[in-house]
């Protein structure tokens, strides 16, 4: 199933403002066929300690909710490489 990426960004612009109370943000880089979407952390939220938790406890909860096809999602760095964190967090 294709993602809705209207939606999709719908959704992460609803997310944005409780990143950004904390000094962080989060750019959308892209959605691919299997529905793994990713997103640079930036701001605060780039260096914390608990970024993962935040992309896969909360980030990818929500958009598994409300956006149809979604799978997971992955961290891409700076320099554009990706963190995947779902084999980290995949007993839970």
């Amino acid at each position: 199933m294709a993602v809705n990426e209207e939606l999709l960004k719908k959704v992460l612009e609803e997310i944005r403002p409780n990143l950004q109370a904390d000094g962080g943000d989060m750019e959308y880089v892209g959605v691919d066929d299997e529905g793994v979407v990713q997103l640079e952390l930036q701001g605060a939220c780039a260096g914390c300690p608990i970024s993962a938790l935040t992309l896969s406890m909360g980030i990818e909860r929500i958009l598994k909710e409300h956006v149809p096809g979604v799978t997971r999602v992955e961290q891409v760095n700076a320099s554009g490489e990706t963190d995947d964190l779902y084999d980290e967090y995949a007993p839970f």
